[in-house]
């Protein structure tokens, strides 16, 4: 006996409960259509993940509960068919992360999620209660049981589906993407459910939810922990696999990606979404002819297309002529709009106004400070008058040791690459100009300047960012000490300046923008260190 498992490997949209029900039948539609006796969908993929303090709302349970049972009545046509559907649950009191199975006009099972995720993005436990109990239900003679993502991840929720009879573990999920976490998801799986015995079939979200991509690569695996099938990173996806008895059939496997265009793809994904589901019209960039800005203006144009994004070039007295030309020729290459604004008049009466106050002062930071806030300024009153959301150009060595400046170059609506470090945009670069020359070569080769001042280069203040990137990563995302760093090599003043730096900072990352996550330790959620703090390591 054959039994047909849709993996349905939908974008839902938080709080969307029409839509997102309006999906979830669709996707059941067309899987019924190709032969399949089971859709599972991603985990909470009725209300979209994380729905974070909307689930503090009794009427958003009462509202999810009345989507589920109209979702079931609506998929009564569909007979015989096992849709699994992520949602909320109130119940005796308590607050559940559900999935339950509806079946000709039924809600026919229920399960509860028992391991809760509470450490990086995830806080779970301040929502929901555990649950220890197994749920299962049969279908052409083969035993499914039900996990939610966390709970694979912990031997204890497969052992306990085992126990009441699972051949095959079904495990919605909303796991969001760092680099290269897919491997670690097929590792985890068959150390926890192949040990048991069982295949599995997992279905992870696509989609971006304000700071967080998910990438979907849902698989299948066979109980010996082979990958029998793998739907398509970050793009929605619908796969049939055939199960003889408990065993499931090779399928197509989705080719793997390379780190640079997982990123790529993350940050296109982030930026789709972000600007689309919350409506806004289009895009303004502020374009510099420097390297971030090159990478924002790509993603932009990638994720929404030409139509949808405005580069505003805002020269100076410091901007370099090659500034100018190097963006010229990009947006030419592009097909965007392009403005120029120039700010000497809006620097000269801002130094007049201050003059009484600045007289006998040299210039410093303060002067160079006032043209970021200007062009913030000029981004922000265009973004008022177009509604479209500015998109700020920060990278995240920037952000770590604060070569930035608030209400400057960190005002906008949402920050693309603000978990990429310096190098990795380089690499990024080079990446999207190998699929197609876009980005002048002089870009990436000239050194990166915020042209505040005259010659300035990043590197007057800054040590390279190889090793500015290095110390970062340690310490921010794989939390090493500082003995740890100088054991690594780093020399003690380059370790010091930028620890120091990372720390003080810390008030100037709060005001800035969400953006999106690709790396394991992000500044946002991840990274909750106090402002004000007499610590020292």
């Amino acid at each position: 006996m054959t039994v047909n498992v849709a993996i349905a490997q939908i974008n839902s949209t938080v709080g969307d409960l029409a839509g997102n029900s309006a999906k979830i039948a669709d996707y059941a539609q067309r899987a019924l259509q190709l032969g399949a006796d089971i859709v599972l969908t991603p985990e909470l993929s009725l209300v979209g993940y994380p729905p974070e303090d909307l689930l503090l709302r009794q009427s958003f349970y009462a509202k999810s509960q009345l989507a589920l049972q109209a979702l079931a009545a609506q998929l009564a046509s569909l007979h015989g068919l096992h849709v699994i559907v992520g949602h909320p649950l109130a119940h005796d009191g308590q607050h559940y992360n559900a999935a339950s199975v509806l079946c000709n006009g039924q809600i026919i099972a229920t399960y509860r999620k028992n391991a809760l995720p509470n450490y990086t993005v995830f806080d779970e436990k301040r929502y929901f209660s555990s649950a220890d109990e197994a749920c299962t239900f049969i279908v052409k003679g083969v035993c499914f049981g039900i996990n939610i993502c966390e709970d694979t991840w912990y031997p204890e929720s497969p052992a306990s589906a085992r126990a009441a009879g699972a051949q095959v573990l079904l495990v919605p999920n909303a796991s969001p993407y760092h680099m290269n976490k897919q491997h670690q998801r097929l590792e985890v799986m068959r150390d926890n459910v192949s040990t048991h015995g069982m295949s599995l079939v997992y279905a992870n979200l696509i989609g971006a939810q304000d700071e967080l991509v998910f990438d979907g690569a849902s698989f299948v695996m066979d109980e010996r922990g082979t990958v029998k099938a793998q739907l398509q990173h970050f793009e929605e996806d619908l796969g049939i696999i055939t199960f003889d008895g408990s065993t499931p059939r090779a399928q197509a496997i989705a080719a793997e990606l390379s780190t640079e265009a997982q990123v790529y793809a993350a940050l296109v994904l982030g930026v789709r979404d972000y600007v689309g589901k919350n409506g806004f019209p289009g895009t303004i960039i502020g374009l510099s002819g420097g390297v971030d800005s090159a990478l924002t203006l790509a993603i932009a144009v990638d994720a929404l297309g030409a139509d949808k994004v405005r580069a505003v070039m805002m020269p100076s007295p410091y901007t370099a002529e090659i500034s100018w030309i190097d963006s010229r020729e990009m947006v030419q290459r592009l097909g965007v709009r392009y403005d120029e604004i120039a700010i000497n008049d809006c620097f000269d009466a801002f130094r007049h106004a201050l003059a009484f106050e600045f007289n006998g002062l040299p210039e410093d930071a303060t002067e160079e400070n006032i043209q970021a806030r200007i062009r913030g300024t000029l981004l922000m009153a265009l973004s008022n008058k177009s509604g479209s959301i500015v998109l700020t150009t920060g990278n995240k060595s920037e952000m770590a040791v604060g070569y930035c400046t608030l209400y400057g170059d960190m005002a906008g609506g949402f920050a693309v690459i603000k978990d990429i470090a310096k190098t990795l945009v380089y690499r990024l670069c080079s990446y999207r100009n190998g699929i197609s020359n876009i980005i002048p070569e002089r870009i990436l080769t000239r050194a990166p300047s915020a042209e505040l001042r005259p010659g300035q280069t990043d590197q007057d203040t800054l040590p390279s960012y190889d090793i500015l990137d290095g110390i970062m990563q340690r310490y921010t995302e794989e939390g090493q000490g500082i003995a740890e760093l100088l054991e690594a090599g780093y020399r003690k003043e380059d370790v010091d300046r930028i620890t120091r730096l990372i720390k003080i900072n810390e008030y100037k990352r709060r005001q800035s923008p969400v953006g999106v996550r690709v790396t394991h330790r992000a500044f946002g959620r991840d990274w909750r260190y106090p402002i004000t703090s007499k610590f020292r390591e």
